[in-house]
């Protein structure tokens, strides 16, 4: 799937932002910049064509990326 657009580094900010996780949160983890964070998933909201975070959850679920809660 499109999940090859992305990079390393974006497919990790996906999955953790899927998880639930704030973009402070993610860029502490991570040692990144809240601005890094937030302009890589814009970027992969771009990539993806998506344009929600509830629809990048969804993706991400879709992928396998993250478990699905069901």
């Amino acid at each position: 799937g499109p999940l090859y657009r992305l990079t390393d580094r974006q497919v990790e900010v996906l999955k953790l932002v899927a998880e639930g996780s704030r973009t402070r949160d993610i860029a502490k983890q991570l040692k990144l910049s809240v601005k890094t964070v937030e302009s890589h998933r814009g970027e992969i909201m771009k990539r993806l064509g998506i344009h929600d975070v509830v629809s990048l959850v969804r993706y991400a679920i879709r992928v396998g990326l993250i478990p699905s809660a069901v």
